[in-house]
């Protein structure tokens, strides 16, 4: 008899879609999982049964363990894939998994749990050899032990989530008069995403590298290494580049970092598939960071290099078949980059975003991957990572693989949200990068300044364009040709724009040979719309053609500029209204979100730039402050309370 036949994959977005896609290769049925809010959701689409397990909230559906267990009893389900996150690393669950005669396609719990603390699977490396940094492990967590062992390791440090990763509960602190507070939001937050507020300490490295082996091992004993990723570009101590192989790796070195994965991996009798993490030094010592007991969100680039399915490995590994291959047989081939396309906003300490996907048609080419969960029309919700797909591209060297993967992500189309597309874009021509000379400082260092992180500047020729879909939209309400809409070729229509907070105000001239003649300020632009479908527009502008993705609803208008997108709203008969200063008092919600603690009261004097709630989205604490001196006169949220974007929560005067 077979081990299993059909496939419960517990989780959502990107990483379902993935799992789905080898199990059916691998002839397995499969089955989804949905909460009320991802009705709709592609990998409900792609699986061949799907069971609705709860509401939107984490803890009443994708953290579920009897809805997990129920809707594969109900389905017939003999096998459950965990992706990453969520329950992908809970020996509880894998447990359960077992007590139920259900395949859990990962790791031991036994090992699970050991790894699955950064505090004792950091005594279990340092039993078995594995070289790590200073730091403190131990049992004791009040403030007063984690203070003083705090002055033992020196400053600056780094806190850490015991149960966590993906930087949540991760805070680096400078001085010792920060730590109170940091202590304090680390728990929290790892509380939240995980379960337990236990911490480790550790001694903060300037500038390293962050590199990761890929470790796979079957139940017969075998144990070997996939290679490495750099995994060095993040922000917020999340990644958000990895690539393969290392630009600064040595054979030696690969050996080192491999032979020291697999003592580690041997310490716990490791099958299936999972992630040593090291940092790497100038000088090429590295030290044991954390283990990952799953698939890695990154693990593409480590397919394209050594042009294995990582995911069909599992699925036969869980089979109890032996691994395919023996160290000596692994092969690395040309070089593989990868960028996580996330609905966040740059420009705004990369706050996650909510929305409705309007547009989503990403740029497909040679020797280019795109992993994604999405289908146009689908919210974006507040209750998940905001991760919406992986861009990764793969060439016979890494400057091929960078210029393809550019080129990817500048012509990928998402409308209806922000993202951080344009400094993906930035990042990948930036010439440290392309040089292959950077660490995990590298965003802190070289884009303070860098454009991706200040709105996006409409240029004279974007806001023309958008000017004329917008006339040409009045044209078709009055169903008529331009030429029939407009009474005197010489007067000029007005418009108003709006763009974030400001308002741009244009003159349009239709003119005799069809062209538009669109003035801003000192500036005048020409535009002949040539070709307009409701999704893509052929302008020509001041001579030069060039092909628009849009989104026209009523006075809303959503243009793909390359990288990136543009909200522009026509307020050209609208009234003016008052926008409320820089010195608001009035306290917003920025996204959709909870609140997790209001630190004030309705009489409290309050200082600018004091913490007076803080907000929980999309797996991370948001805090939000005063923005001037004054009395809190009115509390209109509550802890617990279910808030969304633009929502009014609290007002200084």
């Amino acid at each position: 008899m077979p081990a299993f036949n059909k496939i419960l994959i517990a989780n959502r977005g990107e990483i379902a879609c993935r799992v789905i896609r080898t199990a059916r290769a691998q002839g397995y049925r499969t089955v989804a999982v949905y909460s009320q809010a991802d009705a709709d959701a592609r990998h409900v689409q792609l699986a061949d049964e799907a069971v609705c397990i709860g509401a939107p909230q984490v803890a009443e559906s994708y953290l579920n363990s009897p809805a997990l267990l129920d809707a594969a009893r109900r389905c017939g389900a003999d096998a459950i894939h965990p992706g990453y996150g969520f329950l992908s690393e809970n020996a509880d669950f894998a447990r359960a998994c077992q007590h139920a005669g259900i395949t859990f396609i990962g790791p031991s719990p036994e090992a699970i749990e050991l790894m699955g603390s950064k505090r004792q699977s950091k005594i279990a490396m340092l039993a078995a050899g594995v070289p790590c940094i200073d730091g403190y492990q131990g049992a004791e967590q009040d403030d007063d032990a984690l203070i003083h062992e705090a002055q033992r390791i020196g400053y600056p440090l780094m806190i850490k989530a015991s149960a966590g990763g993906g930087g949540r509960g991760m805070r680096l602190v400078h001085e010792p008069e920060q730590l109170a507070e940091q202590l304090r939001t680390a728990r929290s937050e790892a509380l939240h995403a995980f379960g337990s507020d236990e911490l480790i300490l550790e001694q903060a490295l300037i500038e390293p590298r962050h590199v990761e082996i890929q470790l796979f091992g079957d139940s017969h004993g075998n144990l070997l290494y996939l290679g490495e990723r750099d995994c060095s570009i993040q922000r917020r101590h999340q990644k958000i580049v990895e690539e393969a192989p290392c630009p600064v790796m040595t054979a030696e070195l690969r050996q080192a970092m491999g032979e020291a994965a697999l003592q580690a991996g041997r310490a716990v009798s490791y099958v299936g598939a999972g992630t040593v993490e090291f940092l790497l030094d100038a000088g090429g010592r590295f030290y044991f960071l954390e283990m990952n007991t799953r698939l890695q969100v990154e693990h593409p680039v480590t397919e394209l290099i050594t042009g294995l399915d990582l995911v069909a490995w599992q699925l036969d590994v869980a089979a109890g078949l032996p691994l395919p291959l023996r160290q000596e047989q692994v092969r690395l081939q040309g070089h593989a980059i990868e960028v996580r396309l996330y609905a966040e906003d740059p420009t705004h300490g990369f706050l996650p975003q909510t929305g409705q996907v309007l547009g989503w048609e990403p740029a497909l080419s040679e020797g280019v991957r795109i992993d994604h969960g999405l289908v146009e029309g689908q919210s974006v919700s507040p209750f998940y990572d905001p991760l919406l797909g992986k861009l990764i591209a793969h060439g016979a060297t890494r400057e091929e693989a960078r210029r393809r993967l550019l080129r990817t992500v500048e012509d990928g189309v998402l409308l209806g949200l922000e993202s951080n597309q344009r400094l993906l874009a930035n990042l990948l021509r930036h010439p440290l990068f392309a040089a292959g000379t950077f660490s995990t400082a590298f965003i802190a260092e070289h884009f303070s300044a860098d454009p991706s992180l200040q709105p996006y500047q409409p240029t004279s020729g974007d806001l023309a364009l958008a000017a004329a879909l917008f006339y040409q939209a009045g044209a078709s309400r009055h169903d008529t040709g331009l030429a029939g809409w407009r009474n005197n070729v010489a007067v000029p229509r007005h418009y108003r724009l709006a763009w974030g907070e400001n308002t741009i105000d244009l003159q349009l001239l239709a003119q005799p040979d069809a062209a538009l003649r669109v003035s801003h300020g000192e500036q005048q632009v020409d535009v002949q719309l040539l070709e307009c479908d409701g999704r893509w527009v052929t302008a020509q502008i001041d001579g030069v053609r060039r092909r628009h993705a849009y989104r026209l609803d009523g006075e809303q208008l959503w243009l793909f500029t390359r990288p990136g997108n543009l909200l522009l709203r026509d307020l050209s008969l609208a009234a003016t209204q008052g926008q409320a200063t820089v010195s608001s008092g009035t306290v917003k919600a920025p996204m959709d979100g909870a609140i997790v603690d209001v630190l004030v009261s309705e009489g409290s004097e309050v200082r600018k730039g004091q913490l007076l709630m803080v907000l929980e989205a999309m797996k991370m604490e948001h805090p939000l402050k005063a923005g001037i001196d004054g009395v809190v006169r009115k509390v209109q949220a509550n802890r617990g309370d279910q808030v969304k974007n633009r929502q009014i929560l609290l007002v200084v005067e």
